[in-house]
C-alpha cells in the first residue's frame, strides 16, 4: 500500500481549534495532498522532477467540489496531458456521504422535523438542497447498492456464517416503526471476509431468518458448516430448516454478559475466570468437565446464571470442535458488530429513518465500502487446519477433499 507523507502547517492547525470551519480547512489540505501524491504515483515523478522512469507530464488542474459532513471542499484535481490519470478517491469518499446527505434531504424534503433537519443538513453539507437533488443522488446510488446487494456468489464456499439484526426506527404511513436490520458476513474457503447481504424486515421471527437465508441461498451461498450469532428469536430454528447439517455457534461474548447479568453483583468478578475456564477449554471434554464444577459451586449462591449457563453451554461451545487455531475469531460475532458501530454512527445523526429505501441506501452504503476495504486486506483466518479436519471427518465429499489439498 502506497504511504503518502502529509504536511500540515502551524496556521492550518490553529485554524482547527478557533475556527468552526477548521476541520473543513484541514481535511480540504489533506484530501488535496492526497490527489498530488496520486498523481506523482501514477507519473513515478514529483513536480518538476526529472527521471527516467517518468511516464508522462503534469497539465494543470482541474475544480472540484466534494461535499463532506465537514462542509463543501474546494479542491484542484491534477490533470495529465494524454488523460490517462483518474482518482477513484471521490467515487469511494462519496458513496456514503451521498447516501447521508441524500438520507437528511429526504427528512426535510417530506417535512420530518425540518426546522431540526435543515440544520444538521447545513452542518453536514454547508448548503440546501431540492427535491430534484434528491432524486439525481437516489438515482446514481441506489443502481450501484442494488447491484452489490443481489451480486451473485455462487461457485464459492463459505465454511462460517456470522450473522447479526440491529433495531432502527423508520417512519411509515405516518408512524414511526421499530424494524430489524440483518447483516450476513461469509468467511470463505480462502479465510477471507465478505459481506454477503443486508436486508430490512419487520421483525426477528423464524419466518423473518428462513428468509433472510433462503434469500442468500438464492444468491449462492453455499458451504455452510458453522452459523455464529446472538440469540436472536428465531434464529436457531431457522437454521436448522435452511442449512442442514450445519452446527450454530451462539455468541459467547453475549452469552457471558447473559450470564454475569444474572448472578448476584458480588459475584461477578469471581465468577467470571470460572465461566472463562469453561468457554476457552482446549476440548469439549475438558469443558463439560469444568461445566460440572462450576455448576456445583455455584448453584446455591447464583441459582438464575447458573440455569443459563447449563441450557445455553452447548450452543456456546460448538467451536470447540474446530481447530483451536482459528476460535478466537469465531466464538463472538465481534466481526459483525464492528460494522454495527459503523451503523450506529450513522444512525445517530439520522435517529428516524424517512423510509425503507434510505435505510438500505445508507447503510447498504457502509458495508459496500467496508467490503472493498476487506477485499484489500489481508487473510481473515488461516483455515488449512480446518480443511484437513473436513477431509478426515468427511470422507467421500469430493469438494472438501479438494480445500484440504
Amino acid at each position: 500500500m502506497t504511504q503518502t507523507q502529509l504536511t500540515i502547517d502551524t496556521d492550518m492547525l490553529q485554524q482547527l481549534f478557533t475556527q468552526d470551519a477548521g476541520m473543513k480547512h484541514l481535511l480540504e489540505t489533506v484530501v488535496q495532498q492526497v490527489l498530488e501524491a496520486q498523481v506523482s504515483e501514477h507519473l513515478q515523478a514529483a513536480p518538476y522532477e526529472r527521471t527516467e522512469q517518468r511516464k508522462g507530464q503534469r497539465n494543470g488542474t482541474k475544480p472540484r467540489t466534494l461535499i463532506s459532513r465537514a462542509g463543501v471542499m474546494e479542491l484542484q484535481v491534477p490533470q495529465v496531458r494524454d488523460g490517462s490519470f483518474h482518482t477513484d478517491l471521490f467515487a469511494r469518499y462519496q458513496r456514503s456521504e451521498k447516501a447521508l446527505a441524500a438520507t437528511v434531504m429526504e427528512m426535510v424534503v417530506s417535512g420530518v422535523s425540518t426546522r431540526k433537519v435543515a440544520r444538521v443538513t447545513e452542518q453536514l453539507c454547508g448548503k440546501e438542497f431540492s427535491k430534484s437533488t434528491v432524486s439525481a443522488l437516489c438515482s446514481e446510488l441506489d443502481p450501484v447498492l442494488t447491484a452489490w446487494n443481489e451480486r451473485s456468489v455462487a461457485g464459492k464456499m463459505y465454511p462460517f456464517l456470522l450473522v447479526d439484526a440491529i433495531v432502527l426506527k423508520v417512519r411509515q404511513e405516518g408512524r414511526v416503526r421499530a424494524k430489524s436490520w440483518c447483516i450476513a458476513v461469509g468467511i470463505t474457503a480462502e479465510g477471507n471476509r465478505e459481506i454477503l447481504g443486508c436486508q430490512l424486515y419487520d421483525g426477528e421471527r423464524t419466518s423473518t431468518w428462513k428468509e433472510f437465508f433462503v434469500w442468500l441461498k438464492g444468491r449462492g451461498l453455499a458451504g455452510v458448516d458453522l452459523v455464529i450469532s446472538d440469540d436472536h428469536g428465531g434464529l436457531v430454528k431457522a437454521v436448522q430448516e435452511t442449512f442442514l447439517g450445519a452446527s450454530w455457534q451462539r455468541c459467547q461474548a453475549h452469552f457471558l454478559r447473559n450470564i454475569e447479568d444474572a448472578a448476584p453483583k458480588s459475584l461477578r468478578s469471581e465468577l467470571h475466570p470460572h465461566l472463562l475456564s469453561i468457554l476457552h477449554a482446549p476440548t469439549q471434554e475438558v469443558a463439560r468437565s469444568e461445566l460440572s464444577r462450576v455448576l456445583a459451586a455455584y448453584e446455591q449462591q447464583a441459582s438464575k446464571a447458573m440455569a443459563i449457563l447449563e441450557e445455553g453451554f452447548e450452543d456456546a461451545s460448538a467451536v470447540l470442535a474446530l481447530p483451536a487455531a482459528i476460535r478466537p475469531r469465531l466464538r463472538t460475532t465481534n466481526v459483525v458488530e464492528r460494522l454495527n458501530e459503523e451503523i450506529r454512527r450513522r444512525e445517530r445523526v439520522i435517529r428516524i429513518f424517512p423510509n425503507d429505501a434510505s435505510v438500505l441506501r445508507l447503510l447498504g452504503m457502509v458495508l459496500l465500502e467496508k467490503e472493498e476495504d476487506w477485499q484489500t486486506g489481508k487473510q481473515y483466518l488461516d483455515l488449512e487446519a480446518y480443511w484437513q479436519l473436513r477431509a478426515k471427518t468427511a470422507p467421500g465429499k469430493q469438494e472438501v477433499q479438494q480445500m484440504a489439498a
